[in-house]
């Protein structure tokens, strides 16, 4: 009884014991996922579990992101999740959205999974999937864009399956790379902007980006009148509405200005304390942690390049293979066709070849009959001549009969030699028709004893020679990298990095070739300020060289900028 007594209270212990949960949907780019959170749970712990179910190690630039009353906000690491001010309705929802942006996506973006978070990508061209018509639900453009040109939907479709199809078999990884280098040097890559006033009242847009802080004009988001470096600043506050930068020179006096909610000035304040770390990171050696995913990555991708090189030649054998069944189908097709086409011919030559002999024998016998009957007129005529009439009437009656009678015996013979002839014709006729007939026997046996090609096995293709190990199990190869194998790790890396920078080059290339086909469709009274002033930034060569333009806006000292943001 005691005991019964003492398991229930364990059970009643256990059972209290439990902590209570709530429950979060997290969006990200391309999916949803829900969790069961303890109550306690910091937004540190909802991250690191979204992170870790993502496989994501590159967490420094994402963050959880929610609204509050239009302004958006970023979930803190180290404060209760339920603390925040958001809406205590299950499920609470969260975006995992790249909060800060690299500077150079190539050098930076180690992991597959980090680039491919960044950007989203269509997997490779395939001529039997994508046929006309399937970009149609696809929204590849902005409807700004698609209407700044003359071109119908069609057009786009077409320009952009021939690109598509030009590119087949590049990489998801290499594409995504490219879009995002593309991306990188434009000139509102990674810049988040907040409406400021300065100490005299103009109202200006404050950028702050993995570069710095920017200053614009309301009018112009492409290009700062005035720009502050990360290594240019010293301190960072606000108080209320006022926000107060501290330049890292402390002669040079601090600048403020206000924003238009003190919500606002918090979330400045996170994005600039973010991208000043991560500005003075990149300037430093690679922490251990950096260094070892960079190592891994390097090695994952000499694995999948082996890997696509395998899939390539079975890709390259299998469709040799198809080709060559395709030739022997199409030859066995034709033989078929010729042995059909013989079988034909050979029913018509015997059906002639009856014929021929059917009316050989109506011949010959007609002949035989004119010859009877020519024979009966000799015989008639004889008669008439023994008997002729003794009177002269009767005598010229005769010889009239006479005469008819070899007119008639005459045309009688000529008939019969004609006929003689016909039949002598048809004979040879006949001995033509059983020849080809003969021919055509002989031509359906030689295509049905032709040899028939042996099956196809293609042979696998024989391993590098300079591999030490390679197993394959199931989907799962695996290698063994040794000393050597690193040193010829490093020299394929080289000759891929130097192909790559040949494709990127090709690719740009390509882009301007582009570029100039519908430039002459562009239709130009459609164009927005913003439009105009990339173009102008383009002619100048700014979107190629973003930094370059950021660096000469930081030419003059950093005091006569900060008096020229108080003067604007």
């Amino acid at each position: 009884m005691a005991g019964a007594i003492a398991s229930r209270m364990s059970f009643s212990s256990l059972k209290r014991k439990q902590p209570k949960t709530f429950t979060v949907r997290i969006v990200t780019m391309d999916a949803e996922m829900e969790f069961n959170c303890e109550m306690k749970w910091k937004g540190k712990d909802l991250f690191d579990l979204v992170c870790r179910t993502l496989g994501l190690r590159e967490t420094w630039f994402f963050g959880l992101q929610y609204t509050i009353k239009d302004t958006v906000a970023w979930l803190k690491m180290d404060k209760k999740v339920l603390d925040h001010d958001v809406s205590k309705e299950e499920p609470v929802t969260f975006h995992f959205l790249a909060k800060f942006y690299p500077e150079n996506a190539e050098e930076e973006l180690v992991q597959e999974i980090t680039q491919h978070l960044f950007f989203l990508q269509y997997g490779d061209y395939d001529p039997s999937v994508h046929k006309r018509g399937f970009l149609a639900q696809e929204e590849l453009l902005p409807k700004r864009v698609i209407n700044l040109y003359q071109m119908t939907p069609e057009m786009w479709e077409e320009r952009i399956t021939a690109w598509y199809a030009e590119h087949r078999g590049r990489a998801r990884d290499e594409a995504e790379m490219e879009y995002l280098k593309i991306a990188q040097d434009l000139e509102m890559y990674g810049v988040n902007y907040f409406a400021i006033r300065n100490k005299k009242g103009t109202e200006l847009l404050l950028g702050v980006d993995a570069l710095g802080l920017h200053i614009y004009d309301p009018e112009n988001r492409l290009t700062p009148k005035i720009s502050f470096p990360w290594n240019e600043i010293r301190n960072i506050s606000y108080s209320d509405k006022e926000f107060t930068i501290k330049p890292l020179d402390k002669k040079i006096d601090v600048f403020k200005f206000n924003s238009s909610k003190l919500r606002v000035n918090k979330l400045i304040l996170q994005l600039c304390i973010g991208n000043h770390d991560l500005f003075m990171r990149r300037r430093k050696a690679d922490s251990l942690e950096v260094q070892q995913m960079k190592a891994q990555a390097r090695e994952e991708k000499a694995r999948k390049q082996m890997e696509r090189q395998r899939l390539a030649r079975e890709k390259q054998m299998r469709e040799e293979a198809e080709r060559t069944r395709d030739e022997l189908e199409r030859r066995l097709l034709q033989m078929k066709e010729e042995a059909t086409m013989a079988n034909e011919a050979l029913m018509r030559s015997e059906e002639t070849a009856d014929l021929l002999a059917e009316k050989a024998q109506i011949t010959e016998e007609e002949a035989k009959l004119l010859a009877q009957k020519a024979a009966e007129a000799e015989q008639e005529m004889q008669r008439i001549k023994a008997t002729a009439i003794r009177t002269e009437e009767e005598k010229r009656l005769m010889e009239q009969k006479v005469l008819e009678a070899e007119v008639l015996a005459l045309k009688m013979a000529e008939e019969s030699e004609r006929r003689a002839k016909e039949a002598d014709q048809l004979k040879q006729d006949l001995q033509e028709a059983r020849e080809a007939e003969r021919r055509a026997k002989q031509k359906l046996l030689e295509i049905t004893t032709k040899p028939t090609y042996p099956p196809i096995n293609p042979i696998p293709a024989p391993l590098p020679p300079d591999i030490s190990s390679f197993n394959l199990i199931g989907d799962s190869p695996s290698f063994d990298f040794k000393d050597t194998d690193m040193k010829r790790l490093s020299m394929e890396i080289e000759k891929e990095k130097v192909e790559y920078m040949e494709k990127s080059k090709h690719l740009q290339e390509q882009l301007n070739e582009l570029k100039t086909e519908i430039e002459a469709l562009k239709l130009k009274e459609r164009e927005t300020a913003l439009d105009i002033l990339h173009n102008e930034n383009s002619d100048r060569g700014g979107t190629s060289s973003k930094h370059n333009t950021i660096k000469k806006l930081t030419l003059q000292s950093a005091k006569s900028r900060v008096a020229f943001f108080e003067e604007l």
